[in-house]
């Protein structure tokens, strides 16, 4: 496999890069609860209210510190795959979205500092989310209707990644940061992190880099295709470098963020490229046969492929933040938070040296919220949203024509506490406009109007009881109205549909909460109704390979999920979790299953401390996924063992901590449900990571 990828260090880029234009960062707090069985909890910058995890309606994971160095892996889907009622879409080693609540591409929005991460991800599972995980400094996730400040069509949830690369205060120290060094031994992966950040007066400045190669990851024992997942690597490098102004009432700073990323696409084939539509028909040379059809004079399709190739993906992004907070801006306001970003994304997928498909996109989010003192009782935050978005794909595989896609949102969170309640409401209205650049299709307008209301009661000192239900619309994406041509990453041959209509979510979701004492938990409970659910609709198959066309039909989604700590000792605990979703259309005719809705998985977890060291032991079982859909097949179930351990200390002064984490002890082969190419690109096998952190 010819690798094109620069040989440029992270920190030659960061040196090297400029500023720009806008997001937003809301400061890392964190608060521990009096009692000292309690479970620490965290301010959830991606709350329009900035609330603590304790007060939020509906659950929010929040991963930073030691745990996220310990659970990063090389994509944001695998690194937050093992929290309750999150999987991920794996597609090989290079892209992996997160699933929540059995929802994925764009019903889960991702943020990078409450801007939008603007890629091409959501378009098709192969393409990669353009944030490098080992750059985080935390990551949140926040699930159904707490999401309605970032869109109507956040119905799964949204993902927040907090990062530093704009300093929000000015050091102590003349400059602090990391290095850290790590690999693994399924994939042989090298990768390298520093961060650092310096200033005097009003003025901070930061760097941060990645540098990491991974070679073909090994999968579980007993693989008929063999050990390895043929062109499964990934290259990437990312360069990063920020400067703020800092003032006594808030902050204002920029900047810039360069990635390159190389990947492979496992399972692409070309022996059905010539596949193409007659009517609600495929004709793939012998499968027209079998229809009883003559296409003889047809043009023959010769793209002169190297067959036994695997294609890559060759991945290059400019990403320009500014990031602003001002407090006590006017009289009856306590903040006001700019954030907004530019992106000019561009990969290119390649045939062996020859690029064969293109994908642009230029795209700008601009958001400005303003969050005012108690009126008659009611705290909250009103903002406006502007998104722009140029996209394009050219070559072989350009399945989905250029279109523009403009988007702008108004919205307002309110809340009002009684005594041990806690009230919230939220309304969010957005105007989509689509231009199209294709003959014989017309442009595209659409308006939705999302609701959502909901309550905490803390009924005992330890305890709260969550409810909130809403209703939100979906606005349809330029690819479900407009695709139309071979797509071989994911063996479809898409047709959209310019008639499609919004969705409408109707939400109900429960949770309880013991959040002190030796025993904590959160349970949830969700029930999702959408009408004019937006699905991709199989007309027909040859050999795997299918005719889809997008169409609507009212589906329901059903869950729970939760975990249940308890401390037998102070550094002794042991956690159960788990999470369940059952999606299905509504109506009686045919199928009724929706395809990838992730597994149920169990699991028990044993954490230890002694002195500055840390183990955990923890076995999950997924069970088997029967309730597939059309052409989809049943997934086996599989078990996972995995051991962790990390030791903090202290070298020539400096703190540091070494990790080491197995993956997989037992080597099971096993299958992701959620995968467009699950029996093309297993789970991976044994797989020993280890590293090394220090801070400065």
């Amino acid at each position: 496999m010819h690798r094109i990828i620069s040989k440029r260090t992270p920190l030659t880029l960061a040196v090297t890069l400029a500023f720009g234009a806008p997001a937003f960062a809301e400061d890392d707090r964190q608060r521990t609860v009096a009692d000292p069985d309690s479970v620490p909890t965290v301010v959830i910058s991606a709350s329009a209210l900035g609330l603590l995890s304790d007060d939020m309606i509906t659950p929010a994971t929040a991963l930073s510190g030691d745990e996220l160095v310990r659970l990063r892996e090389s994509t944001l889907g695998e690194t937050l795959n093992r929290q309750p009622g999150i999987a991920s879409s794996h597609f090989g080693a290079g892209a992996s979205r997160p699933v929540i609540r059995g929802m994925d591409g764009p019903r889960v929005k991702i943020l990078a500092d409450g801007a939008e991460v603007q890629d091409a991800s959501t378009i098709s599972p192969d393409h990669a989310v353009g944030f490098e995980p080992m750059l985080a400094e935390r990551v949140e996730v926040l699930r159904g209707p707490s999401a309605l400040a970032y869109g109507g069509g956040a119905v799964g949830g949204v993902v927040n990644i907090i990062d530093r690369k704009i300093p929000t205060s000015v050091p102590v120290n003349p400059v602090e940061g990391a290095v850290e060094v790590r690999g693994n031994s399924a994939a042989r992966e090298r990768a390298t992190a520093f961060e650092m950040t310096g200033g005097s007066g009003n003025f901070a400045i930061h760097a941060e880099g990645v540098k990491r190669e991974a070679d073909a990851y090994k999968v579980g024992s007993g693989w008929a295709e063999g050990n390895r997942v043929n062109g499964s690597f990934k290259d990437t490098e990312t360069g990063s470098v920020g400067l703020s102004w800092i003032g006594e009432r808030g902050y204002i700073g920029a900047a810039y963020t360069k990635e390159r990323t190389e990947y492979g696409i496992p399972g692409h084939s070309h022996e059905f490229e010539s596949c193409h539509p007659h009517g609600s028909h495929l004709h793939c040379g012998g499968h027209e046969e079998e229809e009883g059809h003559d296409h003889e004079g047809e043009e023959e399709h010769d793209h002169d492929h190297e067959h036994g190739d695997i294609p890559t993906v060759k991945l290059d992004s400019d990403r320009w933040d500014i990031r602003g907070e001002y407090r006590e801006p006017m009289a009856g306001f306590t903040r006001v938070r700019m954030r907004a970003s530019f992106t000019d994304y561009r990969h290119d997928e390649l045939e062996g040296t020859e690029v064969a498909t293109s994908f642009r996109n230029k795209a700008h989010d601009a958001r400005l919220e303003l969050e005012h003192r108690p009126v008659a009782g009611w705290r909250g935050v009103i903002g406006g949203q502007t998104t722009r978005r140029d996209f394009s794909a050219l070559g072989e595989e350009a399945y989905v024509p250029p279109t523009l896609t403009k988007k702008h949102a108004v919205f307002v969170t309110e809340e009002y506490r009684l005594a041990n309640w806690r009230f919230e409401a939220a309304a969010r209205h957005e105007w989509q406009d689509i231009d199209v650049d294709q003959s014989g299709s017309n442009d595209h307008s659409a308006r939705g109007t999302s609701l959502a209301l909901g309550a905490v009661w803390k009924f005992a000192p330890q305890y709260s009881l969550g409810t909130s239900v809403s209703r939100s619309h979906r606005l349809p994406t330029a690819e479900e109205l407009y695709a139309n041509g071979v797509h071989l990453a994911t063996s479809t041959y898409e047709i959209g549909n310019a008639n499609l209509q919004k969705e409408t979510s109707n939400n109900l979701d429960v949770t309880l909460r013991k959040f002190a004492g030796p025993t904590t938990f959160s349970l949830s409970a969700f029930r999702n109704r959408v009408n004019d659910y937006i699905y991709a609709n199989t007309l027909d198959n040859h050999e795997g390979f299918q005719l889809i066309e997008y169409a609507q039909r009212d589906a329901t989604f059903t869950g729970l999920e939760g975990e249940v700590r308890h401390k037998f000792t102070p550094a002794v605990e042991a956690s159960l979790f788990g999470d369940y979703v059952r999606a299905k259309f509504r109506d009686g005719a045919g199928n009724r299953n929706l395809p990838r809705i992730p597994a149920q998985r169990v699991g028990v977890k044993l954490d230890g401390e002694w002195q500055g060291w840390h183990g955990m032991v923890e076995a999950v079982r997924v069970m088997k996924q029967d309730d597939s859909a059309d052409f989809e097949g049943e997934t086996a179930g599989y078990k996972l063992l995995n051991l962790g351990t990390h030791y903090s200390t202290r070298i020539l002064g400096l703190p540091a901590m070494f990790y080491a984490r197995l993956n997989n002890a037992t080597n099971e082969l096993a299958f992701s449900h959620t995968s467009f190419i699950k029996n093309a690109a297993p789970l991976p096998g044994r797989n020993l990571t280890a590293g090394v952190r220090f801070s400065f």
